[in-house]
């Protein structure tokens, strides 16, 4: 980030207006969606959750406390990661990451966290930075895809989903075409994902000691499981009568669903919505209870953590030396 050759004081003021505009941005779509949804009433959904009578002291810590986990492994995950180009703490990987999550709540795909997440080490680490984050996300993906396609399998088989198969086919030739087209462009190396080639990946995953590997995606698992058996848990408190297995059969198969579907993270919430809506209705949930669960979903893992987040994001300073 670059002011020329501003006064001092003019530099600051910038930069303290750009901290601003990222906080009362994130805060303004987070009100734009709760209050001006056009699929779930907001007092509505206020008055439902006052009548519920399962909202217990105990249910509500157990949610936040599932919350905790959730980023407290992605926190440490990107400690762990981090540490491959420069030690540094938990608590400096917390800012990092409740930081970048403010700044990303509104771009595209999160693209945001990645640039976020940068500017807090030296121009020399930065690119090392975006490539560490890419793969943090990629390893999180790759276990939404994996469990998701377990638990699409499973309800096809289980619930005998009305599939046009035309359409799957149709799709399943396009995933051909653009298969091949990568294939032909890994051999040449010039294929990328979010800016970098694919033979420098590969290069700087080969770099990452194995151990590292394990541990990231070990706690990539983790996080999956935490924050599915939130979703469940929901599920039990409005009075959802689901098995375990059953619930998460439908749970990674809308996790992958949402998943592939680019979004600005903003709107993650209808996407999933949306999703949610279609899956849970063939087990036999009704429209609004769907859209509280994803919208309860949301404001724990990632309303409440950006509200965290714009404080780092506020007291944020470039680092002083070009070595951190």
């Amino acid at each position: 980030m670059h002011f020329g050759s501003l006064p001092y004081k003019t530099k600051q003021f910038f930069f303290v207006l750009i901290k601003l505009s990222i906080v009362v941005g994130a805060f303004y779509f987070i009100y734009q969606k709760l209050v001006k949804n056009a699929d779930l009433d907001f007092y509505q959904f206020l008055v439902f959750l006052r009548e519920n009578d399962a909202f217990s002291p105990k249910n509500v810590c157990f949610l936040f406390f599932l919350t905790f986990l959730n980023w407290f492994f992605e926190i440490l995950k990107w400690k762990i990661l981090v540490t491959h180009i420069k030690k540094i703490s938990f608590k400096n990987a917390l800012e990092q990451s409740l930081g970048a999550l403010t700044a990303s709540l509104f771009t595209p795909n999160r693209i945001g966290e990645y640039g976020a997440k940068a500017i807090y080490f030296g121009a020399s680490k930065r690119k090392q930075v975006m490539l560490l984050n890419l793969i943090s996300n990629m390893m999180q993906m790759t276990v939404t895809v994996i469990l998701g396609i377990i638990g699409l399998s499973l309800m096809h088989s289980k619930y005998n989903l009305d599939i046009n198969y035309f359409k799957v086919s149709r799709f399943i030739v396009l995933i051909i075409i653009v298969g091949i087209f990568t294939a032909l462009g890994l051999k040449q190396n010039r294929f990328k994902i979010k800016g970098f080639s694919i033979e420098r990946l590969k290069l700087f995953l080969n770099k990452l000691p194995v151990k590292t590997h394990i541990t990231a995606f070990g706690l990539s698992v983790l996080r999956y499981l935490i924050f599915s058996f939130q979703f469940y848990f929901l599920l039990q408190i409005f009075g959802i009568n689901v098995s375990y297995f059953n619930g998460m059969i439908v749970i990674t198969t809308m996790y992958l669903l949402a998943s592939v579907i680019p979004s600005i993270f903003i709107f993650d919430v209808i996407i999933k919505g949306s999703v949610a809506v279609y899956l849970f209705a063939i087990v036999g949930v009704n429209e609004f209870t769907s859209l509280c669960i994803v919208t309860i979903m949301w404001l724990l893992n990632f309303v409440i953590p950006s509200v965290f987040g714009s404080y780092y994001v506020l007291n944020f300073n470039f680092p002083k030396t070009k070595s951190f």
